[in-house]
């Protein structure tokens, strides 16, 4: 006999990781940023990242053995690219992957022509995903959401009432940083070095990393300002130097304001800054970063640094030039402010990874790689003598 399924309404209180739910006229759907904030900046790039939710998860306890979730993501394709793998949905039961499913068969799709930069979009239908043969106790089960696909949800169905999850004492570590921060090229949205490091450390997880648009922007930091956290780190760097949008005369005060700005929320909060990890094609020299057409035209994804060494000392960014600065800084803040912290990147990825875990774009780390990043980042930062140390 099939038991019949109950809906429950997707209420904020289910959700983890975002910061706003829109309703759409055909779901809801989750967003990274607030709208005050989105409406600061018109970049596309901005509101595609910040619609993917990279860490955002519905937190549930129930005891049910079955679990539905329909919903409808947005697809991207590349002509003249292989197709891009769907997005992920993993279900964990008290912290345990218990499953994965894909949307394949629905959704929308947005296609996007690398070389002209034009888009169009269709739109499909919603796609169940269904999580079958649930231990029959109470438990805490997460869904989390496709990390690089932004997903609209119609609804949610069990063999079982769900409540919100309201096991919430774990501290709250909230993270911003780039694309690698936001788990370009991690397979599932479990992997992303991010949720890796969570998991290590076991702390409940708001991931503010934003592919392409990590860029020091005020109405990003006043955002993180207002976030509810016990733990705040920032990667700051990669962006800045692809996206040549300053020079060293203004990334400076950029980042004390930035800096400045999140402690008006949480002015005694263990505050990490995370340098650039290493990336070969911009240690020294600048931005922008752009495709590389031959990697195009073979039908492979690669980037390139198009800048001029020589710029440097008229004050063009690298990476090198960043990590020296940031070191600057936090140095010199951290007279007055004990609870700010510095984290060389490198040692969560440096020369060595990169001649063992080479970056497959020249920019982003592969699957393996991000494990290795959070499984450091959880040692350096969560261990002893970390900055997000348990007393």
């Amino acid at each position: 006999m099939t038991t019949s399924l109950i809906t429950t309404s997707l209420t904020p209180e289910l959700f983890r990781g975002a910061l706003e739910l829109e309703r759409t006229p055909r779901g809801l759907l989750p967003h990274r940023l607030p709208a005050r904030a989105r409406a600061q900046c018109q970049d596309p790039q901005l509101a595609l990242a910040e619609s993917q939710p990279s860490g955002v998860r519905l937190a549930l306890r129930t005891a049910a053995t079955v679990v539905e979730l329909d919903a409808l993501p947005t697809k991207r394709v590349h002509p003249g690219l292989p197709p891009r793998p769907d997005g992920v949905y993993e279900l964990l039961v008290d912290g345990a992957l218990a499953g994965q499913a894909t949307a394949v068969g629905g959704g929308d799709t947005l296609t996007v022509d690398l070389t002209s930069g034009t888009t169009t979009h269709h739109t499909g239908e919603p796609v169940t995903l269904r999580f079958a043969g649930l231990p029959h106790r109470s438990k805490r089960v997460e869904i989390w959401l496709p990390h690089n696909e932004t997903t609209e949800l119609v609804a949610l169905r069990a063999d079982a009432p769900v409540e919100p999850a309201t096991d919430t004492d774990r501290p709250v570590w909230l993270h911003h940083g780039s694309s690698l921060s936001h788990g370009s090229n991690a397979t599932h949205p479990t992997g992303t070095w991010p949720a890796v490091a969570a998991a290590h450390g076991d702390v409940e997880l708001v991931n503010m990393g934003l592919g392409g648009s990590a860029l020091l922007d005020p109405f990003l930091a006043q955002a993180l300002r207002d976030i509810p956290a016990d733990l705040i780190s920032i990667k700051i760097g990669l962006n800045v130097v692809n996206a040549d949008l300053m020079r060293l005369r203004a990334f400076g005060p950029a980042v004390h304001g930035f800096l400045d700005t999140i402690r008006e929320g949480h002015p005694t909060a263990p505050l990490l800054v995370v340098t650039p990890l290493h990336c070969p094609i911009h240690e020294d020299t600048p931005g922008p970063g752009a495709f590389d057409p031959e990697a195009l035209a073979r039908g492979h994804v690669a980037f390139r640094a198009t800048g001029d060494p020589a710029e440097v000392a008229a004050g063009r960014l690298t990476l090198a030039v960043i990590r020296d600065e940031l070191t600057r800084i936090v140095t010199q803040r951290a007279t007055e402010d004990p609870r700010l912290h510095l984290l060389d990147g490198r040692l969560l990825y440096g020369e060595a990874d990169n001649a063992e875990l080479p970056l497959p774009d020249n920019l982003h780390l592969d699957a393996t790689a991000h494990r290795r990043v959070g499984e450091r980042f959880a040692e350096l930062a969560f261990g002893t003598g970390g900055a997000f140390r348990r007393a």
